[in-house]
Parts: C-alpha cells; structure tokens; sequence
C-alpha cells in the first residue's frame, strides 16, 4: 500500500508471519516473576479444576489475566487487544492468550455465585470452591506483602466507591460523592501505610460504606499476623471513630488513631478547650492540644487531640439556596473574625502530639492509591453480574500492583513512581521475536525520550536478581522472595536523603516508603 502522509509517500505492508509485541520489556518483569517464584506459587495453587480435555489450562488463564491488568485494561473485553500477541505468552510460559468469554467463564469456576435455586449438594459444592478460592488468594496477596512487615508499620483502614452502570449484584445507592444517585460498590481497603502495598480488599455493596463493614476482615487480618508482625498503629478517618472498633482495637490490645466526626459533643469540647493558653505549634500552620473525652454511648474516656489552623485565603459563601439570584457572601481573611479549619482525633498510643498530627496528616496517602488503582489499574472496572467475580478480580488487581510495585522500587528505589509513568518506562517498547540454533532473541526497541535512565533500571533490576542468585544459590524459590526483598528494602532506605528528619517520638521506619 502505498500511504500519502505530511512527511511523504510510504509503503505499507502487513507482516503476517512476524512474531513482535509492543509489551517489549515484559521479558524483564517476568525474570523477576521467574526468580522470585511468585507467579509460579499462584499457578500451581490455584483450585482450579477443569475436567473437558478443550478447556484452556491454568497457566492460560492466570496469564491471560496477568497480561491483561498489567496492561492496564478495565475491562474483560479488552483481553481481545492482546489475543495478536504471539511473544508474551511464550515469556510466561503460556500456550495461548484465551479469550475474554473463556477468561470470564474460569473465574466463574473459581468463585461460584449462589443462584437463588439450587439443590443442597449444589449450594455446598459452590460454597466449597469459593472458600478454596479466597484460601488460595489469601496466600498470595499475604506472601505478596507479608516480607514488610518486619519492621514498624502502620495499617491504614479506608473505603472507596466503585461506580456501577448496570444492574449488577450489590449495586444498591449508598454514599456515592461524585455521582449521588448512582448505584455502585464499595471497596474495603486496607494498607501498608506510606509503602502503598494492598494488604486485602473486600468489595461490598454499595450501602455498605460504613466503618462496621470493614470490622471483621480487619480483626480476622489481625489476627492472623504474629504479634511481631502487627502494626504499630491502625489508622482511618472518620468513619472508623466510633464505639464499635475503638474497643475492638482495645480488646485486642491494638493501638490506633482515628478522626472523630464533628458532634455535640466534639463541638462542646472544641469550645472548652478554645481559649486554654497551652496549645503548641505541630507543623504546616497547625496548633494542637490534648485532652480526655468520653461522649454518649462510649464505655470509657479516650484520648483525643484537637488541631486547629487559620484560614487565610479570602473565602466567598454562596448563601442564594434555591434562589435564582446568587447571593455571595465575601469573607475577607482581614477582618475582625477569624477563621479557622479543626479537627478531633482520638488515640490510644502514647505519641507526642507533634507525632500524632505528622501521623494522621500522612494517612492521605491512601487517597493517591486509590486514585491510582481506580484510574490507572482495574479497580474501576472488570464488572461482572455477580459479586463474587467483582471480588476476586479486585483481589487479583492488588495481588498484580503489589508485585508491579516491589519491581519498580527495586528498578528505581529512590522514588516511587504510579503506572502511568512506570509502564511506559519499564514495561512498554516493541520487542521483535528470533529464533535461530536453538535460541530465542528478543530485540527491543524503546521509543521512550529516557532511553538511558530506563537502562540504568534494568541494570538496577538484573543487579538485585543476580545477588539473590549469587547470594544463595542453593535456596529454593520460596525462600529467595523473602532475601530479594530484604535487598529492596535495603536499596530503598539507603536511598532516602540523609538529612531528612524522622516523625517525632515516632518510629523512624515508619516512613520507609514515604520517599
């Protein structure tokens, strides 16, 4: 074909038999896979049990759903974009991408819903394969993140809500702040703090937004980590700041800090404690002070912090309601009454309140992993009619972001870079497939402007898989995951800048991914 473009005539051809991808660098992150036994541990644990000698086999399917969330698809059907691709398969050791119905239909198989008629023998089946199937992904997602945990952590507690444009189970209209009225899921989170690694998720529906919700599987993640192991802190905002798991957290002897919702009785405490003389400067414009508070309903007095901060800019208060005339109201900073911004956490830890304000205020960086994982993962989508599915596949995306997220802190342990810009950079470029005496080349070529600093990472890459390698080389591949990242974690905190000062009274490890 001959192509008229701006830059001149060219000719085209298809090139049918060639064998290329554009998931060049795929090779590399499976060389990470290959050595840490990762993705080998969750094929061989999968409970999947097809018996037709046509269905596609395991490595097929948990391949096809790797390909496809590390691709940054949200949707089942865009499985069908990979499907040309002859080389990524063989780097995983696959036979074939499966299709999107084929995919949907083996998750199906792993996590049975419960139809509304079946027989007792049915329900029991079912139920039998769904507990084997969260068993299997218990173990991974623990194995995928357990290796932090040697060092203080903090776990931090939140909720998200998942949209919903059909009538899928669990769609129901609960808290929705960006679309009221919409129906939608919500995603019960729960992190490694600061390191932004997924503990769990557990997708509810969608009135089921509430602190309560999340209550048992945070006692049950609890639980099962050795007290060496647990969190020095548990940490949510306000939906988490009530009776209920306040004393849940003291029955097991668990510290936490929450953030109080503003009642009358806060409101009441604020008041009294307005005017004390001994509130003290805490960082970034906020003054804090300490006090004991026991509201209705609680069964003893707890600590609570109260911080305050001016409000400086020049504000405007639209006062027109249902009005078709607005009527602002201008609230001039420079005026006799000030303004100011509060409020209220509640703890049962014994740091400083210095550290206390330092500790909350570093709890926002659960909303950059949610934004990263809705946008630039598959939390936002991969909808199927059952909720089962919804969970499971939630569930494999956090498994598919922690390993993503351990490979690009070993690629580049400085700084902790989301997927739209570590994809592009460690992931994409055209990787053209020769073989030739028995091997196999892979030629790539990266149309990235960071042709250079991409190459120092993969350097960074090889350098930590083949002192592992070196290190012990007669460990099997469970326990070299456990050494490799031991290796990150050690690169990440030599990488910090030296100069930059620990959280007061707190435990300086607990900014380890903070950089």
């Amino acid at each position: 074909m001959r192509v008229a473009t701006p830059g001149g005539r060219f000719h085209v051809r298809w090139d049918e038999g060639g064998s290329a991808t554009a998931l060049g660098q795929l090779a590399f992150f499976a060389e990470f896979l290959e050595v840490s036994g990762l993705f080998a541990r969750w094929r061989d644990g999968c409970p999947m049990a097809y018996t037709s000698p046509n269905a596609p086999e395991v490595v097929d399917v948990l391949g096809t759903w790797l390909l496809s969330i590390l691709d940054g698809q949200r949707r089942y059907a865009h499985v069908t974009g990979l499907r040309g691709d002859k080389v990524a398969p063989q780097i995983l050791g696959m036979n074939k991408i499966i299709s999107d119905e084929s995919l949907r239909r083996a998750l199906a198989h792993l996590a049975p819903n419960q139809p509304r008629y079946c027989s007792d023998e049915e329900r029991a089946a079912r139920s039998a394969q769904l507990a084997k199937s969260t068993a299997w992904m218990d173990t991974a997602l623990s194995e995928s993140s357990r290796e932090a945990l040697s060092t203080p952590w903090i776990l931090d507690v939140d909720t998200t809500v998942k949209l919903l444009y059909g009538h899928q189970a669990g769609a129901e209209i609960g808290y929705n702040p960006t679309k009221p009225g919409r129906p939608s899921h919500t995603l019960h989170t729960y992190w490694i703090g600061n390191l932004r690694l997924v503990l769990d998720v557990e997708v509810q529906g969608g009135t089921a937004s509430a602190g309560k919700y999340s209550r048992p599987r945070l006692r049950l993640l609890l639980e099962r980590l050795a007290p060496e192991e647990r969190p020095v802190l548990v940490r949510g905002d306000i939906a988490f700041g009530n009776e209920g798991m306040m004393a849940e957290m003291e029955e097991m002897g668990q510290h936490y800090l929450f953030k109080l919702k503003q009642t009358a009785g806060v409101k009441r405490l604020i008041e009294r404690l307005w005017r004390r003389g001994d509130w003290q400067g805490v960082g970034q414009g906020l003054d804090a002070v300490e006090a004991e508070l026991q509201l209705a309903g609680w069964t003893r007095a707890r600590r609570v912090v109260v911080l305050r901060r001016r409000v400086k800019s020049s504000l405007v208060a639209d006062a027109s309601h249902e009005n078709p005339q607005p009527e602002l109201q201008f609230l001039d900073h420079s005026e006799a009454a000030k303004l100011w911004e509060y409020a209220v956490l509640v703890s049962n830890a014994d740091y400083s309140i210095q550290a206390i304000g330092q500790l909350y205020r570093d709890r926002a960086d659960c909303e950059n992993g949610f934004d990263e994982l809705k946008n630039q993962w598959g939390w936002g989508g991969y909808t199927t009619q059952d909720l089962e599915r919804c969970n499971l596949s939630a569930r494999a995306v956090a498994l598919i972001y922690n390993w993503w997220s351990w490979y690009v802190r070993l690629a580049h342990p400085k700084t902790r870079l989301e997927a739209i810009t570590s994809r592009p950079m460690l992931l994409a470029g055209v990787g053209r497939l020769t073989e030739h005496a028995g091997q196999s080349r892979l030629l790539l070529t990266l149309s990235h402007a960071a042709v250079d600093q991409i190459k120092a990472m993969i350097v960074n890459v090889r350098k930590g898989l083949d002192h592992v390698l070196a290190s012990a080389p007669q460990l099997p591949k469970a326990a070299r995951w456990p050494a490799l990242v031991r290796y990150i974690v050690d690169k990440i905190i030599n990488a910090r800048p030296k100069t930059s000062p620990p959280t007061p009274l707190a435990p300086p490890s607990l900014a380890l991914g903070a950089s």
